[in-house]
């Protein structure tokens, strides 16, 4: 591999972690605005983030680089402030539920594989 293709994929790592801490970050202050449809709302944004990074970039690397930004989100908004507080409450059960349901569909996008046991990819077969 050249340094350029090294050098475009870890570019597109890094901006796959920055789209998945705003991802994130969105995600978790949604989930229990509206409960029910926020949860399904912010799933579907993850799904989407992922499957994108692994379209992408071709690799799992893409769903990775989503994936530490996302989990970034999460550590960042629920560390307690210094008046003791927290900006991201765990007031109700969406907060796991998003937690579990995000890390499942990144395995799933990380591991996927298309038709023919192929990998999945952006790039057009050979002719």
């Amino acid at each position: 591999m050249s340094g350029t293709a090294t050098a475009g994929r870890i570019a597109g790592c890094l901006g796959m972690l920055v789209a998945g801490v705003l991802t994130g970050a969105a995600g978790w202050l949604v989930v229990d605005l509206w409960f029910p449809g926020g949860l399904l709302l912010a799933l579907l944004a993850v799904l989407g983030l992922f499957l994108g990074g692994r379209i992408a970039l071709g690799t799992g690397f893409g769903v990775g680089g989503a994936a530490v930004g996302w989990f970034l989100s999460y550590i960042l908004l629920g560390v307690p402030r210094p008046e003791g507080d927290f900006l991201l409450g765990s007031s109700g059960i969406g907060v796991y539920i998003y937690l579990l349901g995000g890390t499942v569909l990144a395995v799933m996008c990380a591991t996927m594989r298309g038709p023919l046991n192929r990998p999945v990819s952006a790039a057009r077969p050979a002719k």
